[in-house]
């Protein structure tokens, strides 16, 4: 790695040498647990704000996926604080799967202002193992900015595909690796360090359009994207959907 690379993410690590400290303790990961669903609601909130037509388009069809239940039967893998809920469809019936349980008084509010949305469950567990979702179970499962933060991105489309019935899809949005001749590519390489830290193990530079290109599913519709953000290392995006 360059040299002037490692300048920056030295620099950057000192600003937040107090985080590293905590980190190198073992203190961090349970003081994120709980702070994190405090900053991810105000986060979520402005994010939707500059993603909602692009939310609002890749949603539109969910109703397309209906099963033969009455109901659209959809899962939400790393739900976090529900900032999904206001585009879903009418009436269908949504379970939430997080692996912290933290997030659940925030669930509560998002639904309080999502009565379209029937709650049937949240359910803590990591999205590698989902062993308390049926499989086949449900018509559409959607994921959105979790795959970043991921030790195993294999195991988690693995399981998306698993508790999906056949015809269902898998609904994608998620931050990506900049354009490596670009700005944004730099910034994200000398925040990447100390970035897993903040966003509870999130890395800038994953190429995660890989990994859903060589899943299980037999139809990816994936486009690229740069998300309209003034300044933010996490601009360039995938969104899109696959069916199983």
């Amino acid at each position: 790695m360059a040299v002037h690379i490692v300048f920056f993410q030295l620099c950057v690590a000192l600003i937040a040498l107090p985080i590293h400290i905590l980190a190198l303790l073992g203190l961090w990961d349970p003081i994120a647990k709980k702070v994190l669903p405090y900053l991810l609601n105000r986060v979520t909130k402005n994010y939707n704000k500059y993603m909602k037509d692009h939310k609002k388009e890749l949603f539109s069809n969910l109703n397309e996926f209906r099963g033969p239940s009455v109901e659209l039967r959809v899962l939400e893998l790393g739900c976090g604080t529900g900032a999904n809920f206001q585009f879903y469809p009418e009436g269908c019936q949504v379970t939430c799967v997080d692996p912290n349980p933290n997030f659940k008084k925030f669930l509560s509010a998002s639904l309080a202002e999502s009565q379209h949305v029937q709650f049937q469950a949240f359910v803590v567990a990591p999205g590698e193992s989902m062993t308390q979702i049926q499989s086949g179970s449900m018509d559409v499962v959607i994921c959105t900015l979790v795959l970043c933060s991921v030790d195993n991105v294999e195991d988690i489309l693995a399981e998306a595909h698993r508790v999906l019935r056949p015809g269902g899809a898998y609904y994608f949005i998620e931050h990506v690796k900049a354009d490596p001749s670009s700005w944004n590519y730099f910034f994200q390489i000398i925040l990447d360090p100390t970035w897993k830290y903040i966003g509870d193990g999130c890395k800038l530079t994953k190429e995660t359009w890989k990994y859903l290109e060589k899943s299980k599913f037999s139809d990816v519709k994936l486009r690229h994207i740069i998300a309209p953000f003034k300044h933010s290392p996490v601009k360039p995006h995938i969104i899109g959907y696959a069916v199983k």
